[in-house]
């Protein structure tokens, strides 16, 4: 293999195409470890093959829902166990004991989760539902509840709200939902609820 050194490679006078790599190329490096490349303002990148690995994926992510209804206490937050796997790419959430989101390691940052729980309460006359975020096992501030209140008179029997929240996590940060329904009767947190969430990039 020969070695051309070189400070600047130009087109020859007339063209305007610089063309790197032929018939006999598979693969062109540029740089090596430790390298920075440069590309100066104003220059534009116009891709027409496939791009890969630029920008990030917005990974981890994952979604888990609900099987079947939890009977909860009245007035009582109860965690929610989201023990079915709709997808999660980097095995951060448990489905089978803790339920709950854990940030793996290498991958600290700002996260995107939603949460909704549909409450169901079979005495009419629920007066209150409420879903919170608990971080590292403590509810947070004010920014990270929901609580949806009605007046005593209403007579509702279901309720169900999508609650999104951005967190700035660390490595082994954990989240999980937990929900309350103040009612009369058998009062559920009914399945098909759902929790889900991914990493926020370029933020």
């Amino acid at each position: 293999m020969s070695k051309l050194e070189t400070n600047t490679i130009d087109t020859v006078s007339g063209t305007s195409t610089l063309q790197v790599g032929s018939t006999n190329t598979s693969t062109i490096t540029l740089g090596v470890s430790g390298d920075t490349i440069n590309v100066p303002s104003g220059v534009t990148i116009a891709n027409s093959g496939t791009a890969t690995g630029f920008g990030g994926d917005n990974t981890p992510a994952f979604r888990a829902t609900l099987s079947s209804n939890t009977t909860v206490s009245n007035d009582t937050f109860t965690k929610a166990a989201f023990n079915t796997e709709v997808y999660d790419t980097n095995s951060a959430y448990d489905n089978s004991s803790n339920y709950r989101f854990t940030v793996p390691s290498g991958e600290a940052g700002k996260y995107c989760f939603t949460a909704l729980l549909r409450f169901y309460s079979s005495g009419d006359n629920a007066s209150y539902t409420a879903t919170s975020f608990y971080k590292n096992g403590s509810t947070m501030d004010v920014d990270s509840y929901l609580q949806l209140t009605n007046n005593a008179t209403d007579s509702i029997r279901q309720t169900a709200i999508p609650y999104v929240v951005t967190l700035d996590l660390a490595v082994g940060d954990y989240i999980e939902i937990y929900g309350a329904i103040k009612g009369g009767g058998t009062l559920y947190i009914m399945g098909k609820s759902y929790f889900e969430g991914y990493k926020l990039i370029g933020v």
